[in-house]
Formats: C-alpha cells, structure tokens, sequence
C-alpha cells in the first residue's frame, strides 16, 4: 500500500471525528510506525479507548482486555507493544515472558490498579480464610498474583459462577462487584469500610472493596434521564465499572468490544455510551451510519498517555520495557491463564 491510499483510507474513516489537520500529521507518524513494526517484526495491541487518530491506523489487533490478553498469549511476534495502560502490559509481559514488551508511555496507571495492594489481599485471605479470591484485570501483576483467578467486565459473572463456592472475594472494583452480585444474587458486603458484625460477616457471599474507575464513577442516573426525556428512544449503553443504579437504569451493560457489536448489530435511532470518551469516537469512525450522542465527562487521563509520537519512540528505543519479577509472574500467570480459559 502506497502512503496515498493509506492517507486516504485514515482519512475517509475520521474525517468526521478528527480535524483535517491532525489527520493529516498523525497520518505520517502513523506510517513510519507500521513501517519500523515490520523492520522489528513486532505486533501493536490498541485497546478500545486509544485515541482516534492512533487507534485506526497503526494496531495489529484492537479490542478489550480479555481479547487483547488472548491475542498476546498467541502471538509469534518478538516485540509487543502495548497501546493501553501498565497492567494490560504488564499482562502481555505475564503471558510471554521470553518476548520484550514495550509500553510507550512512562506510567500509564490506572485509578482501579492503584486502588489496591498485595497485601490488601493478602490481609483479605487472612481475614476470610478459604474463601477463593477473584481480580479484576484491571491491577498491577503483585495482585494477580495473590489471586485465584482474574476476569474482565465481559467475563467477570461467568468467572463467579465458575468458583461454585457460597463465598467469593471480589477486587478491586466496587461497582463493577455490585453489578456481578446482582446478577448473581449474591448480597454482597464492603469490610473495608467499616467493622461489620461477626454475624453480619457469615451472611455475605460476595466481598468487596472500594476501588473505582474515575471516568465510569462519573455517570450518574440523572444523566440517563436527562438524555431520554430529549432522545426517548435513545439506546443507553453502559460500561459495569458504572454504578449499579446506573447500569440498572441503561438498556446495554457489557464490556466495551460488547457495546461495540451491540452498535454494529441493532438499529436504534440514536446511541449513547457512558464510557471512555474517545470509544465513542472509534465507534462513530466505524460505523458512519450510526448517530452517537455524547456525554463525555473526561476522557481517561491514563489512557491519554498513549500517543502516536510517543509510540514510535518506543518502537524506535525499545522504551520503556515491562518486566515482571519471576516469582510474581508464575503466580499472576495461572490467574490469568484461568481466565482465559473461562472465556
């Protein structure tokens, strides 16, 4: 493909989302990206709320957590780059220990990661013996590794439902917990917050704790009813890092590369998601038919530190490489791997 065509493909795909200007900068950086990728025989992965410009134009593969954590667990390339935030790197690194991943942003964390220590689950396990601990991918690799198993937005009821125990712990995020004990029926409890009766304890079989997105936290039920009393027939789709009340009041709770295909596949008049907001951009680019409405509180300022310029400098001076000690690896990786398997 000649630099033209690639041009007017990008071009075609966001001229409705991205000013012509910075289409047409990003576009060269985009393509000496794909050309080095190929020199370094390295793959790109773009989660769902990369920016516009990059996310239409250099990743081999885009998607959410769980199907982003396959493709790394498959793939033969040497060189991964991760165009997301630490832990989603950090999970490639897990997965492919003999392989260099590269992150192209110095930090790139996330409120949910930062929410929780190993040893807050290591007190957890202490105080709740025997009961099977279940973590969101949304943590740093020390906390997986303390775990029995890990799940994403789109796995996490199924990961529960696995356990076929009375009792599960749940971490970190608390709405997304409320969401799953919801839909399990499961009453769920929050020791961290306060002291609970002994007797209040042996009720619980979900336990929580108090992490949560700072984007997702955002969304609020009177958003929802703003948005319908001007868009009766709006389609609402939330992401379950969103309160419970929130989700309870939208038409679509799912992982992001769900709302995707619930995009792709329904025909609603108009379309609103309460997520990341450049998703929804991505989205609109895709499907030009589709009418979105916005409601973007903040666009995730983790995720915002993934940038084309900045990409190619970490393709250009393997900056900066993801390691994960050994130890910690071993353990984070059979979590991980189980929630893989579960699908």
């Amino acid at each position: 493909m000649s630099y033209e065509t690639f041009y007017q493909e990008l071009h075609e795909k966001l001229k409705h989302v991205v000013p012509e200007p910075e289409i047409s900068i990003k576009a060269e950086i985009a393509w000496e990206i794909n050309k080095l990728k190929a020199e370094k025989n390295a793959v790109i992965l773009g989660h769902n709320y990369m920016e516009p410009a990059l996310f239409h134009s250099i990743p081999d593969h885009v998607g959410d957590s769980l199907g982003l954590s396959r493709i790394a667990a498959e793939t033969d390339k040497d060189v991964i780059v991760f165009c997301g935030v630490k832990f989603m790197a950090e999970t490639a690194k897990i997965l492919n220990p003999e392989k260099t991943v590269l992150l192209p942003a110095k930090k790139a964390g996330c409120s949910l990661a930062e929410s929780i220590t190993a040893q807050d689950v290591r007190d957890l396990r202490k105080k709740f013996p025997g009961v099977p601990v279940v973590t969101y991918v949304n943590t740093y690799a020390d906390v997986k590794a303390e775990s029995d198993i890990c799940c994403t937005s789109g796995n996490a009821k199924a990961v529960v439902e696995s356990l076929k125990t009375d009792t599960v712990i749940f971490l970190p995020d608390e709405y997304l917990a409320g969401n799953v004990a919801r839909e399990t029926g499961k009453h769920i409890i929050f020791p961290t917050r306060k002291k609970l009766a002994d007797d209040t304890l042996l009720d619980a079989q979900m336990i929580g704790w108090h992490g949560r997105c700072e984007v997702h936290e955002q969304f609020t039920v009177k958003d929802i009813q703003d948005i319908r009393a001007e868009y009766p027939e709006v389609a609402i789709l939330a992401h379950p890092e969103c309160s419970p009340e929130v989700v309870a009041a939208s038409d679509f709770a799912d992982s992001t590369q769900a709302m995707i295909r619930y995009v792709q596949e329904s025909q609603a008049p108009q379309y609103l998601l309460l997520t990341e907001c450049a998703m929804g951009d991505n989205i609109a680019a895709e499907n030009p038919d589709k009418e979105m409405l916005r409601l973007c509180r903040v666009r995730c300022p983790h995720m915002n530190e993934i940038t084309l310029e900045d990409t190619l400098d970490s393709l250009k001076n393997d900056r900066y490489v993801i390691e994960v000690p050994e130890d910690i690896r071993v353990r984070a990786a059979k979590a991980v791997q189980r929630m893989i398997e579960i699908g």
